[in-house]
């Protein structure tokens, strides 16, 4: 523990960890902590009035009506974490160790921000029946009886969310037209040569996706394009994507990207402010394998990062555990398994393994010979062996590298 909270907390009160946030960062957090010998106080608090509960289901079994909900299985009151539910934070307090909520300050000795991100919405949108956001379970609930009437639905934006909601609602028997401003879909995922082959996904599922369609409005009934076509709909669901949950810091000293809104944490995952530290989907952090910072909302990102956190908190020493993960993210959409780990954007060289016109292929990126990241449709093998090879920092031979019948570790030279 640092000489400022040793200073700062009385002699006869339990040291308190206090994380904001109860999402699978905030929870992971938590859990990790006591597994890692914290014996202090442990205080989790979620906006949410819901027990704390993980989100990947939400676009599929939980909106299709297979499953009731995605509670976490933990026994939070056996493993003493203090947990506040519907207790949203206002602002934090660093020269008072405090806080701030609706119900009253609390004092912490470490702070954890795990608030995780928020959908980006269509201005004028807000509050619109028949528009819907899916970032939350009261969202997917709401959404479920919309998919079992089959009903005629809008999608604005094609990326992960949406293309994995155009799937489930296919599923359901619905109508699905996506409406996309780019001209291919995962355009700010994927490079152009690599997303252009996801885009027959669509028509083979029976989804119409409408690419440089700019959304001009929306109203109850109908999205209407800039071009001046209106597209009637039942149902309107927007994912255009999400921004980090970084609002209610400001004045708090907390620095905070003018960019893209995320919290700048250091390679440890601490934040400008001591002894507080932030997590999964409202942090970005320095990634040395990849030399530039990294901002990643992914569920793996949101499991990986708390081991850190909880380890930094609990051996309390001055150094601490650097934090630089190959990401790593899946997506299931139109019946496909779509796996990547890595990140492409310093590559000098893509090389494709199998045919992006079959079911199952995989592309890598190279720097300099060395893989450094890896997207696998229906090939997971590829990916598990991809992935310990881009920890490792392993030159491939291209040739063998490409071709889809080695396995991949077999190219390592």
């Amino acid at each position: 523990m640092s000489e400022q909270s040793k200073s700062s907390q009385a002699p006869d009160r339990t040291p308190r960890v206090v994380i904001i946030g109860a999402g699978i960062a905030g929870v992971q957090t938590a859990v990790a902590l006591r597994e890692q010998g914290w014996r202090g106080a442990i205080t989790l608090l979620g906006d949410e009035p819901h027990q704390p509960y993980d989100r990947p289901p939400l676009s599929k079994a939980v909106l299709l009506g297979k499953a009731e909900g995605s509670t976490f299985d933990i026994d939070f009151a056996g493993l003493d974490i203090e947990l506040r539910l519907g207790h949203p934070v206002t602002a934090l307090l660093p020269d008072a160790r405090l806080v701030e909520t609706a119900d009253g300050p609390i004092p912490y000795d470490y702070a954890v921000l795990a608030t995780g991100a928020e959908p980006i919405v269509l201005p004028g949108s807000e509050g619109m029946p028949g528009v819907h956001l899916l970032r939350t379970l009261d969202d997917a609930e709401r959404l479920r009886p919309v998919l079992a009437a089959q009903h005629e639905i809008v999608v604005v934006g094609a990326g992960w969310i949406g293309a994995e909601f155009a799937t489930a609602a296919r599923e359901a028997g619905c109508a699905v037209t996506v409406v996309e401003a780019a001209e291919r879909p995962l355009a700010g995922a994927l490079p152009a040569e690599v997303a252009a082959h996801m885009t027959g996904w669509y028509t083979d599922a029976g989804a119409e996706l409408r690419t440089g369609a700019r959304v001009a409005s929306v109203t109850a009934g109908a999205v209407t394009l800039a071009d001046g076509v209106t597209l009637p709909a039942d149902a309107v669901v927007i994912g255009i994507g999400a921004r980090p949950a970084t609002g209610w810091l400001a004045g708090s000293g907390v620095e905070v990207s003018p960019q893209d809104g995320s919290v700048l944490a250091d390679d440890r995952l601490r934040t400008s402010v001591p002894d507080v530290y932030a997590v999964g989907d409202c942090a970005s952090f320095p990634s040395a394998r990849y030399g530039t910072r990294l901002l990643i909302h992914h569920w793996d990102n949101a499991l990986q990062g708390p081991r850190t956190v909880a380890e930094n908190i609990a051996r309390g020493d001055a150094e601490g555990l650097v934090y630089d993960p190959v990401p790593y993210f899946w997506s299931e959409q139109f019946g496909r398994f779509v796996q990547y780990a890595g990140h492409h954007g310093n590559a000098d060289e893509l090389v494709w393994r199998g045919d992006p016109a079959g079911a199952a292929w995989s592309v890598i990126w190279l720097r300099e010979g060395r893989l450094v990241a890896l997207l696998a449709v229906g090939r997971p093998r590829d990916l598990a062996q991809g992935r310990k090879l881009i920890e490792r920092s392993v030159v491939l031979d291209r040739e063998r590298a490409a071709n889809a019948s080695v396995p991949l570790k077999a190219a390592a030279v």
